[in-house]
């Protein structure tokens, strides 16, 4: 495990070695690396070398004053892809996900291939559910979690909490037009039950030119850790196949025609 400065600031990151195409996990809101790294890093650490790093005021990398933004958390991770210095295959779940859109759109000379795990490209197309609240039960238990890693404690936890519940309430603001314009093989992965409206994910499907889908019946938001053989099988596939695919009936992708990867 390595401390990068990336933007000027002290950042926890694991590097990915050469010798095999790299896969960097991109975590969710108030969550941190470890989480992507228990649950489907060692399965995909058979066919790749993968890395993480924990943005901003999340896990051991310490927060600042600023606000949050999925806009900043894309410009933490082109930072860190660009410390690299070659190109990966980028795996992000919930907000992960969502930044891993933004660096397909603003920057696919840095990234292979996406896989978006219950993703939202834009903040309506959340099902109706309450954010965390301070002074409950449920926030108190999280707090002790975040306190596991944080540089500053269990006391910056209400701050953190804050900034993600505004940065929920705003953001992001991605169009379908934005989404036609990431020339990036991704495949978009959900739960049945997941924050996002079926509708909506399915709305990220069609608008991305060069999208796969797969619906994980029978979980929630947490499907990679409720079906994570299923996941990393299928992300792996994915990661590895030979595009464009070719199937026995194509309706979609013979009217719009796929282009290879770039």
């Amino acid at each position: 495990m390595s401390t990068l400065t990336l933007l000027g600031h002290p950042t926890w990151a694991k590097i990915p070695p050469r010798g095999r195409p790299a896969v960097i996990l991109l975590h969710g809101a108030m969550s941190s690396s470890a989480s992507l790294l228990r649950t489907i890093g060692p399965g995909l650490s058979s066919r790749f070398h993968v890395g993480a790093f924990d943005r901003r005021g999340h896990g051991r990398t310490a927060d600042t004053t600023a606000p949050f933004s999925y806009e900043s958390m894309a410009e933490e991770t082109i930072a860190f892809l660009e410390s690299l210095g070659r190109r990966a295959h980028l795996v992000g779940h919930s907000d992960g996900a969502n930044v891993a859109l933004l660096v397909g759109m603003g920057r696919p000379d840095l990234v292979k291939r996406l896989v978006v795990v219950g993703a939202n490209y834009h903040y309506e197309g959340l099902l109706d559910v309450e954010f965390l609240q301070p002074d409950t039960p449920a926030f108190d238990e999280w707090a002790l979690k975040y306190a596991r890693h944080a540089p500053e404690g269990i006391a910056h936890a209400r701050e953190v909490l804050a900034k993600t519940n505004a940065m929920f309430a705003t953001g992001p603001t991605m169009t379908e037009s934005d989404l036609a314009g990431i020339a990036v093989p991704t495949l978009v992965m959900a739960g049945d039950d997941d924050v996002a409206t079926l509708a909506h994910t399915t709305n990220l499907y069609e608008a991305l030119p060069q999208a796969q889908l797969a619906i994980v019946p029978g979980t929630s938001h947490a499907v990679l850790k409720e079906r994570t053989d299923d996941c990393v099988r299928t992300i792996v596939r994915f990661l590895t196949q030979k595009l464009p695919v070719t199937t026995l009936a194509p309706l979609r992708r013979a009217s719009s025609g796929s282009s290879r990867e770039a």
